[in-house]
């Protein structure tokens, strides 16, 4: 009777001993993002869930969900403010009417290299941006990579503005990249991401701008053959996580979070180096016409974006000290 007795009593105290594990274990945070599968910052993200699935012993992970699964960049904003989704990785565009600092490092011609914005982004200036995305109901973690960003369409080469004139160019939704196509000459068409291929096959644009990788992983360069390496934007994007999601955790765990999303900075990079260069080759190979012209037409129309949208002191200032970096 009495091994009866012992024996349920291991058995109750195992029990609750894994139910106490079980609920101690996997806290998934489920990540946004409107690339497909593969893709660098798909890829990092995952990389960042290994860092932090490892240092918490497997009581916590990411989860990543691509090509747009939980909505366009728009959509998915709102929702990791509200804690619906718990991270995002986010162009700086659709941020651009919400936090103010955004805009400036989505300003055209305004790094003068990759190296230059790298530097910019890993150092104060970048930690200065990050932080104030907290009032806005996120938490800025790190800055990754989106190359340089040229024009591409379906109807000519683009060799000066002149040929840009009246063109029909999907934008990001954001005024700063609607003012900067207009500037150009360009007609910008707000449009979000996951409609820009039909858009071009059926006309309602005639062109986009992006980079390499976009450009060849969202097979826009099978409908719109042309592109002129204007190379006018330098655009970080932004890996963030819900306010709210990263108050529930310990301070050790934010720690943890905080530290992943940087090492997998370095990991984005290194992919992105190697997709780039991928990416270009396919699309060459596949008869793409590739046009390199001068920017500095392009350069000296663009001053009246800088004129409109750095309008304060403290954004001035910022420009200025991003310029300064050497």
């Amino acid at each position: 009777m009495k091994s009866i007795v012992k024996l349920l009593a291991s058995t109750a105290v195992a029990l609750i001993a894994g139910m106490t594990v079980a609920q101690a274990q996997q806290v998934t945070l489920r990540s946004a993002e409107v690339h497909p599968d593969g893709y660098p910052t798909v890829e990092a993200v995952k990389y960042m869930g290994e860092i932090v699935n490892r240092e918490t012993k497997g009581r916590m992970g990411i989860k990543v969900f691509p090509s747009g699964q939980l909505g366009d960049e728009k959509d998915t904003i709102q929702q990791t403010q509200f804690g619906v989704i718990d991270m995002n990785r986010i162009s700086m565009a659709p941020l651009n009417n919400i936090i103010p600092a955004t805009r400036v490092a989505a300003l055209p011609f305004l790094f003068r290299s990759v190296d230059h914005m790298h530097k910019v982004m890993d150092g104060p200036i970048g930690d200065e941006i990050l932080a104030s995305f907290e009032q806005h109901g996120l938490i800025g973690l790190a800055f990754y990579d989106s190359g340089a960003r040229s024009f591409y369409n379906s109807k000519r080469p683009v060799k000066s503005m002149a040929d840009l004139k009246g063109m029909k160019l999907r934008v990001q939704q954001s005024d700063l990249f609607i003012d900067t196509v207009k500037a150009m000459g360009g007609n910008p068409t707000p449009m979000p991401y996951g409609e820009v291929y039909s858009g071009l096959q059926t006309g309602v644009v005639d062109g986009a701008e992006n980079n390499w990788p976009s450009y060849q992983s969202s097979h826009h360069y099978e409908v719109a053959k042309y592109i002129s390496l204007t190379e006018h934007a330098m655009v970080p994007e932004a890996l963030v996580m819900s306010k709210r999601s990263y108050d529930k955790l310990s301070k050790e765990d934010q720690q943890i979070i905080r530290k992943a999303a940087k090492e997998s900075v370095l990991k984005m990079r290194e992919l992105w180096t190697a997709k780039e260069k991928e990416s270009e080759a396919i699309v060459v190979k596949a008869g793409v016409e590739v046009t390199k012209l001068s920017k500095d037409e392009f350069e000296k129309a663009v001053e009246p974006v800088y004129a409109k949208h750095v309008t304060d002191a403290k954004m001035k200032d910022l420009v200025a000290r991003i310029r300064a970096v050497q």
